[in-house]
């Protein structure tokens, strides 16, 4: 159990983090979560807003009944997002495998060749350091060179799974959903033209 000196001093220390506090900084900081845009709803933009209506309109063929429709606008909406994580995954590995890795080459990679630079500067012999080229030490043959690619960005992947995972999750429980209300739909319908035959 903490003593009365150390819940004190986390207090003081707590008061001390409070985040950003240049307009830079809280900007920086607002966009924290703004990395590929899968956060974004699917329906935001005019376009996926197109795409979704006609895949709504597939999946639910020409049921005017609002529940179905509903179900079918979340299985549209959780494909969609679905598709969306895949490409990004494929774009991450084409850009990996084109270029080498997925952010530019830095001119000085180490804390020790940033003072190198400077100390050879003052010296007044100026030593433009040779970037390395990623790309170069990718491999020239195709299984190869997406196998290096898919190696390079791993931990991408791995934070987008996340996403992947919640769309297909999604995706399947609006799938059953779906096929609820449809049987249910069916039983009803049908249960109406038995009684129609008697009455």
């Amino acid at each position: 159990m903490a003593s009365e000196r150390q819940i004190a001093a986390n207090r003081r220390n707590a008061r001390k983090s409070t985040g950003p506090r240049s307009a830079e900084g809280r900007k920086r900081a607002s966009r924290n979560a703004y990395r590929h845009g899968l956060t974004l709803s699917i329906a935001s933009t005019a376009a996926f807003a197109k795409q979704l209506d006609k895949l709504v309109r597939e999946i639910a063929g020409d049921s005017k009944d609002a529940i179905m429709l509903e179900r079918a606008r979340e299985i549209a909406q959780a494909e969609l997002d679905l598709a969306r994580v895949r490409r990004a995954k494929v774009a991450l590995i084409e850009r990996a495998s084109a270029f080498g890795e997925l952010d530019p080459a830095q001119a000085f990679s180490t804390v020790t060749e940033i003072k190198r630079f400077f100390n050879a500067l003052d010296r007044g012999r100026l030593i433009v350091p040779k970037p390395t080229d990623p790309s170069a030490t990718m491999p020239s043959q195709e299984p190869d060179r997406t196998a290096e690619a898919v190696r390079r960005v791993l931990p991408e992947l791995r934070k987008l799974d996340r996403y992947e995972r919640r769309a297909a999750v999604r995706r399947d429980l609006a799938v059953l959903d779906f096929l609820i209300e449809y049987n249910a739909n069916t039983i009803n319908s049908c249960a109406r033209a038995k009684r129609s035959q008697f009455f």
